[in-house]
């Protein structure tokens, strides 16, 4: 497999090591603004060659990416302390539409992890031109990890252990599906030791998580990392994974024309079936509004 990555900040080389650790790209392209940021992130990776499944590792042109069998684009300015995932649209937007332009050729997939990603994915989609199956954002598929993980620590249960998911936005509106999670098929509200009262409490954990990591550190890469090499394995392998990932909606539950998350069909033909999860009708209420939050945003940065 040949793997691309765009953008070689904390995220992208993040990215790019997890690829090469999870053994799935026998070529890894790497590219940057800074050239020679992409030089060296390539040299210092091909060095550690032997510690993990062999690739070529070198710096190249995005417009070589067109051969790949996915590319990532993790370039764009990263998010700072208590700064909203939207408040990045006008930073990131015009990086992503030229570099989604120069892959019109892309035979493969085309993956965002740049933030405000599912805005990212609805631009990526529409400067590409290629079908929106074939664009995919990593979405919730982190959030999701953080709410499995949060239950984990409060159950003391394996957290792939816990069937739990986060839809909507990967932001600030996201929804937590509360009354279809479950743990070993018993629903999570009638779980002995849980309350359903601390709902509201490991939401707002979940939704924070990203900002208490960039408050201590900076930025957060190493998570989203391990997300988006797992996607592309599972992708690539054409697994039909059932994953929480953003791509352009066509009409599921009255929602079309925004990239947002709900569960999905992940084969090697892309994000190709959107599932239609269970939900009561305050967490349907929440999901409309999420999309409504980025249909609005998308608008705004158009006006």
């Amino acid at each position: 497999m040949k793997i691309g990555v765009v953008g070689m900040g904390w995220v992208g080389s993040s990215v790019a090591r997890s690829i090469l650790e999870c053994g799935i790209a026998q070529e890894l392209l790497l590219a940057d603004v800074r050239h020679e940021v992409a030089e060296g992130e390539a040299m210092d990776l091909a060095q550690g060659g032997s510690f993990y499944p062999s690739a070529l590792v070198r710096a190249a042109a995005v417009e070589e990416m067109n051969a790949a069998d996915a590319v990532v684009i993790a370039a764009g300015r990263g998010g700072k302390a208590n700064e909203s995932r939207l408040d990045l649209l006008k930073d990131n937007i015009r990086i992503v539409a030229e570099l989604a332009s120069s892959l019109r050729q892309l035979r493969g997939m085309l993956v965002l992890v740049t933030n405000p990603v599912d805005i990212m994915v609805r631009v990526a989609a529409e400067a590409s031109g290629l079908p929106v199956e074939r664009v995919i954002g990593t979405g919730t598929m982190l959030d999701t990890a953080r709410l499995r993980q949060v239950l984990a620590r409060e159950l003391r249960i394996e957290a792939r252990s816990i069937h739990a998911q986060v839809v909507g936005e990967h932001g600030d509106s996201e929804v937590v599906l509360w009354s279809s999670a479950q743990i070993g098929g018993v629903s999570l509200r009638r779980f002995p030791g849980w309350a359903p009262e601390r709902e509201g409490q490991v939401a707002e954990e979940v939704r924070r998580a990203a900002y208490e990591i960039i408050r201590r550190k900076g930025a957060t890469n190493h998570a989203i990392g391990f997300v988006t090499a797992a996607l592309l394995r599972w992708m690539l392998r054409g697994e039909r994974r059932v994953l929480n990932v953003s791509r352009m909606q066509q009409g599921l539950m009255g929602i079309s024309g925004v990239a947002l998350s709900l569960p999905t069909i992940v084969s090697a033909e892309g994000a190709c079936e959107v599932l239609q999860p269970e939900m009561n009708a305050e967490e349907r209420s929440a999901l409309e509004h999420s999309a409504e939050v980025l249909k609005q945003a998308y608008e705004h940065s158009r006006a």
